[in-house]
């Protein structure tokens, strides 16, 4: 299981004064506001940023960084990946995973079949659709459905399905 999960992607500069625009990656954009600090990753280093102020723009979170006061502070961590720890990560209802943890998740059908492995998780309206490249090396995309998708074992990483007809 990895340790950080991601909650957004700084876009751009805002304003003159350290604000960044950051495009949220997490479900619950409003978890922000709870939020105290983040990790800054843009690859060459990782900060613990303290979150002084959080606004609202469309579906834009504008961040205020403690000690980051002028754009020329800030500039530089254009496209920058924000982490929480998993102690800060959203607590989840029974049934309810990280896609970080569910992904390189082994497949096997209901009667133990190895199927293939959870590749992606594609989040659509209605429900999320699991991408699993098949034991044959082929793309399959199956509805994450309780008809469909039988059981998350998260200890022995393992995904059971029931494959309708007319998935494959």
């Amino acid at each position: 299981m990895i340790s950080e999960l991601q909650v957004g992607v700084i876009t751009q500069t805002h304003g003159i004064r350290g604000e960044v625009k950051v495009f949220p990656t997490t479900d619950d954009a409003m978890r922000f506001k709870k939020l105290k600090e983040v990790i800054l990753d843009n690859g060459k280093e990782r900060l613990t940023m303290t979150i002084e102020g959080v606004k609202f723009f469309k579906k834009f979170v504008i961040l205020k960084f403690k000690g980051y006061d002028s754009i020329n502070d800030i500039e530089k961590y254009k496209n920058a990946k924000l982490l929480v720890t998993r102690e800060n990560a959203v607590k989840l209802q029974k049934g309810e995973y990280f896609i970080a943890d569910l992904i390189g998740m082994k497949v096997v059908t209901e009667d133990g079949a190895p199927f293939g492995v959870l590749k992606d998780v594609l989040e659509t309206g209605a429900n999320d659709v699991y991408i699993v490249d098949t034991e044959e090396g082929k793309e399959i995309l199956l509805p994450a459905i309780k008809e469909c998708v039988r059981n998350i074992d998260m200890e022995n990483t393992t995904i059971t399905v029931h494959i309708m007809d007319g998935l494959l």
